[in-house]
């Protein structure tokens, strides 16, 4: 199936992510594909002709020019629309990205054949929807943190599991993550690394103040919400980027989402052999 339309998001700092947009914009007009860009995205890169305020799920497919950061954006641009993305690699090694800059059109030239023809297939991974006091605030591929605003005050969290209450945590914050993200900050919190192609939920407390310190590995189906059960005030974040303050009483529910990230993969997706260069692991 032949795209008819496609858009780039692009990391706003990378020298060649407007070399690379170009090389897309030209592959498009080539192969009658409508090209588009974020308007902020096109104007950081000093590419006004082709910045639109179009939603991203509007198109066939989006193409990341970046890191792994950019494809966190992306997908939250998408909001859980069933876009397939494909990350393009302007970085070091990331997780998520699929492609290397020069092998672009090549994968374009791809993607446009089809995964029928075996040229391509997508790699679907959980999400998390997140409310606060009940109300969608967002969705998140990677984590959802409840910390502390304030350095030099921990903050006590409650945690309940499908409703019923497992403890209070003393504690820098909370994180809820996906597999996806168990390499990401729940990583950094020594949380355990866990294979993308499972579905599960993590819970990972930050620099604990008590004995229990420990990860829980959830099911996919168990909801985990976190209530702000202190006098100190806590932040929300998704993905890092900031999701609002959060006050005593203020309760996150994290659930897994029945929309899923859609990467676009051109063959085998070696999750551990990537691990391994990451953490420069030997063979023996």
């Amino acid at each position: 199936m032949k795209p008819r339309r496609l858009v780039v998001v692009a990391h706003h700092q990378r020298r060649s992510a407007r070399t690379q947009a170009e090389r897309v914009s030209r592959w498009c007009a080539e192969h009658d594909v409508e090209f588009w860009m974020p308007e902020f995205d096109a104007h950081q890169l000093e590419m006004d002709g082709p910045g639109s305020d179009r939603s991203p799920s509007d198109a066939d497919v989006v193409l990341s020019l970046g890191g792994d950061g950019t494809m966190l954006r992306s997908v939250a641009l998408l909001a859980g629309a069933a876009v397939p993305l494909i990350g393009v690699n302007l970085g070091t090694l990331g997780y998520l990205t699929e492609v290397e800059p020069e092998s672009l059109t090549d994968a374009l030239d791809r993607f446009a054949l089809g995964p029928v023809a075996g040229e391509w297939h997508l790699d679907e991974r959980m999400m998390l929807d997140v409310a606060v006091n009940g109300e969608l605030v967002g969705r998140a591929l990677n984590e959802a943190v409840v910390e502390k605003n304030q350095s030099g005050h921990t903050v006590r969290l409650l945690a309940r599991i499908d409703g019923d209450p497992f403890t209070h945590y003393e504690a820098d914050g909370l994180i809820v993550a996906t597999p996806t993200g168990s390499t990401a900050y729940s990583l950094s919190a020594r949380g355990p690394i866990v294979s993308p192609q499972h579905r599960a939920t993590l819970l990972t407390p930050v620099s604990p103040h008590m004995l229990f310190d420990r990860t829980l590995v959830l099911s996919p189906s168990e909801v985990v919400e976190i209530e702000v059960a202190g006098r100190w005030r806590a932040e929300l974040a998704l993905d890092g980027q900031p999701g609002g303050l959060l006050r005593s009483g203020d309760v996150v529910r994290c659930s897994p989402s029945v929309e899923t990230a859609n990467f676009v993969r051109f063959g085998a997706y070696r999750y551990h052999q990537i691990l391994k260069t990451k953490f420069g692991l030997s063979d023996r």
